[in-house]
């Protein structure tokens, strides 16, 4: 994506289910967990660079001794920080007494997250800051064992101030009012409330307090728990958690906006954001791998015992499309297909564009992430260049000169790697225009490949959001090439609309195609639906969540997506460069068909699928208006 977006995040969760000396015994090292731990966190570091966590729960410890340790870092390399500092006290334990690297006992009770349970995290901070305490995990502590909780989440939720309030209500007094904190509490509350539960029953009994603990981390029901701490969440989640005796859960929102996927044999449960990180870590077949169904927890106890439970009812499936566009690794078996297509699909539009003319355009790619989709466009020109091949070689009716067939074999794309990504390069100038003047390098070009005002030269991108690095960069860059024509092609739909699941999004602002479509109806003198619009989203504030519809949608209605398109192309034509410039984008038909499981479209379409969304793109057109730069939710 040439334009850098972020979301939120990527979690790992890791039960070891056999006993430590087991692990020791067959693989020849004491810390299988933690060695696992770093790779399946290494292998989603696509998922979250401003910071990352690691959480530990020891089972079966003496009273008095630790159970439950984190380690949370906002280092330029987060992770690596962490497991420097876990493996840094191994070291110092080995130059001091190597042997004690094999007493599994000296280990539970002297190093810090070696346990049988690991909870891992990886962070980008689409909102607020990027302090230490924005990490996750987050902890909340208790004296009572089976109180104690720790979660790590990817999620937006759009109600967050509603759900403070709720807890207002309950008698807490949390000091922050984000939507982490709020999560925390919200299951912290039911976990207490299961706990005291189970405590009047069994005190009633006749069992002694010191024999209540036990049965309680035995008979707790997580489900239950999950289920009324959840009931009022607007937004996209999975939250995985840990509680200090030893249960353990990753749940999913009943729309399956966020990813989760699990896997689980005789000797570990291991549950991550994305499925090939499993697959290369623990060397499983894709088979056996497991989505977590929407609506769905996977709970795992105390005593080794996994069951996927449903936890709230399922809603038709919305599965954020942005992940098999750009967010998950493309080393997924399937989203690597769907990438190719997406790729593939856009071959026609293509072709109509450049005239059907091979000869006199090239075809390229821009940034690294579009090579997938680019392999795809590239089988598709090939295909259609076999199929015209396959038709002349048919018109020629058995005459079969040397050089006619020669002529009609020659066929073929032109393509070539253009642009490369050279290092970051950092601007120290603070004036725009040397700023920009910096910026348009960030890319270098391959010369001569280019005939200066005879070629089209055709890029395809993952998608345009905001359109900045086209301008200031890339489309300046492919300018010195001097084609006659730049053919920008996103492998996805036009963004129109705000993201409140997950994704760093949350500004109509921001985006080049609102842009596009405000100018247009200035440009044909229907101000008047800016200014209807805007009422109609004040009226939305007083309306009640449920009964609030997109307004926003209705800024679109007017035009053709091919009169935005060009619209964009205009805005990001500027003075100084001579090429022309078209923009081609995906259609939302393509993007489905080459996306079947992934039905989640609401930034491109409007389509929200809580009430909540809604709410926030009525309100992110407010603050546009109101010209109050800041988030919507």
């Amino acid at each position: 994506m040439s334009d850098s977006i972020k979301h939120e995040c990527g979690i790992v969760l890791l039960r070891l289910l056999k006993p430590l000396e087991y692990y020791l015994a067959k693989y020849g090292t004491a810390f299988y967990g933690p060695d696992k731990m770093y790779l399946l966190m290494e292998k989603q570091h696509n998922r979250g660079q401003d910071g990352a966590g690691l959480g530990c729960v020891k089972l079966d410890m003496d009273p008095g001794t630790r159970y439950m340790n984190r380690i949370r870092s906002n280092k330029v390399n987060p992770i690596k920080d962490i497991f420097s500092i876990l493996y840094q006290n191994v070291q110092d334990t080995y130059q001091n007494n190597s042997k004690r690297l094999k007493d599994i006992n000296w280990l539970k009770n002297n190093v810090d997250l070696f346990g049988e349970l690991f909870i891992g995290h990886l962070r980008y901070g689409t909102f607020g800051r990027n302090a230490i305490e924005n990490t996750h995990p987050f902890l909340r502590e208790n004296n009572w064992m089976s109180k104690n909780l720790m979660i790590a989440g990817n999620f937006n939720l759009t109600n967050v101030d509603e759900l403070f309030q709720s807890l207002v209500s309950l008698g807490q007094h949390p000091n922050q009012t984000s939507d982490t904190v709020t999560i925390l509490e919200k299951l912290g509350h039911f976990l207490d409330e299961e706990n005291e539960q189970l405590y009047i029953n069994l005190k009633a009994d006749g069992y002694s307090k010191k024999e209540i603990s036990p049965l309680i981390a035995e008979q707790l029901d997580i489900r239950s728990i999950l289920s009324n701490a959840s009931k009022y969440w607007d937004g996209g989640f999975v939250i995985a958690g840990l509680l200090g005796h030893g249960d353990a859960f990753v749940m999913r929102d009943p729309l399956g906006i966020r990813p989760a996927y699990y896997y689980k044999d005789d000797e570990i449960v291991v549950a991550t954001s994305e499925r090939p990180v499993i697959q290369t870590t623990f060397n499983v077949p894709l088979e056996t791998i497991h989505e977590l169904k929407p609506g769905h927890a996977l709970i795992v106890k105390k005593d080794g015992s996994c069951n996927e439970v449903e936890y709230q009812k399922p809603l038709p499936k919305k599965a954020c499309s942005f992940e098999r566009i750009y967010f998950s690794r493309g080393t997924d078996a399937d989203i690597y297909k769907e990438r190719k297509t997406l790729g593939k699909l856009l071959v026609p539009a293509i072709l109509n564009v450049i005239n059907y003319d091979f000869e006199n355009t090239v075809f390229s790619y821009i940034p690294n992430t579009a090579i997938v989709a680019y392999k795809g466009m590239t089988e598709g020109l090939y295909e259609f260049c076999d199929k015209v091949k396959q038709d002349r070689l048919v018109q020629l009716q058995g005459n079969m000169d040397p050089e006619k067939i020669s002529k009609i074999l020659e066929l073929r794309p032109r393509i070539d790697q253009i642009a490369v990504k050279d290092v970051k390069l950092r601007t120290f100038i603070t004036e725009d225009n040397a700023r920009d003047d910096l910026v348009a390098h960030v890319y270098d070009v391959t010369y001569g490949l280019v005939r200066e005002y005879q070629d089209s030269l055709v890029v395809i991108d993952d998608s345009i959001v905001r359109g900045t690095t086209l301008k200031k960069s890339i489309i300046r860059m492919l300018d010195r090439l001097g084609p006659k024509k730049i053919i920008v092609v996103s492998s996805a739909p036009q963004i129109r609309f705000p993201d409140c699941y997950g994704i760093d999004m949350a500004k109509l602002s921001e985006f080049i195609a609102f842009k596009a479509a405000i100018g247009l109806l200035r440009d044909t003198r229907q101000e008047k639906i800016i200014n209807d619009v805007y009422k109609k989203c004040k009226e939305s504030e007083f309306t009640k969540e449920e009964h609030v519809i997109n307004h926003v949608k209705e800024i679109y209605h007017p035009f053709k997506p091919e009169e935005i398109s060009a619209k964009i192309a205009s805005m990001l034509h500027t003075p100084d460069v001579n090429a022309e410039v078209v923009v081609v984008y995906q259609t939302i038909e393509n993007l489905h068909l080459a996306c079947p499981g992934h039905l989640g479209d609401w930034y491109f379409t409007g389509d929200y699928p809580t009430a909540g969304g809604n709410k926030v793109a009525n309100r992110s057109f407010i603050n546009y208006i109101e010209g109050r730069n800041q988030r919507a939710y």
